[in-house]
């Protein structure tokens, strides 16, 4: 009983066309694009919850962080009255050390963005490819003067 299961289809494809089995073929293929097509939306849609579920945690830890922000200024500037700077000399000394932590904040972002070279290796690399490729130097490959007559020595 199981050896004519097994040998029914090879017997049915010597009887098929090769048209037949080419549409077979394409077919088989078609429905196994599907079946990937299928498991990368199912691995898609796992990797937005994870990514939902990540950003839902670092808003969470960001609000957070405000508030402990808020508790740390009003502990600095209720410190500073207990030594006895009048109150709103303290507050205001609590919102100036923000200004000046915001303004180094800046300064450094400032200097990291004129360090940025814009891409001038890059640019030179391919300004060098372009010459090579139109021969605007007149030198060689390898940098030696190209002559004139390939045979002068």
């Amino acid at each position: 009983m199981a050896d004519s299961a097994v040998r029914q289809p090879v017997d049915n494809a010597r009887d098929q066309s090769l048209g037949s089995l080419v549409s077979l073929a394409v077919k088989d293929v078609t429905q196994l694009f599907r079946y990937e097509l299928d498991l990368a939306k199912t691995e898609l849609k796992a990797d937005a919850r994870r990514i939902a579920f990540a950003g839902t945690l670092l808003v969470i830890a960001g609000f957070v962080a405000c508030l402990v922000l808020m508790l740390v200024s009003f502990s600095f500037a209720y410190g500073l009255i207990a030594l006895g700077i009048y109150a709103w000399a303290a507050f205001l000394i609590v919102a100036g050390t923000y200004v000046l932590l915001a303004a180094l904040a800046v300064l450094v972002g400032v200097l990291k963005f004129r360090s940025l070279g814009g891409l001038s290796r890059t640019r030179k690399t391919v300004q060098d490819d372009l010459s090579l490729i139109r021969r605007d130097s007149g030198t060689s490959v390898a940098g030696q003067p190209a002559s004139t007559s390939a045979g002068a020595e």
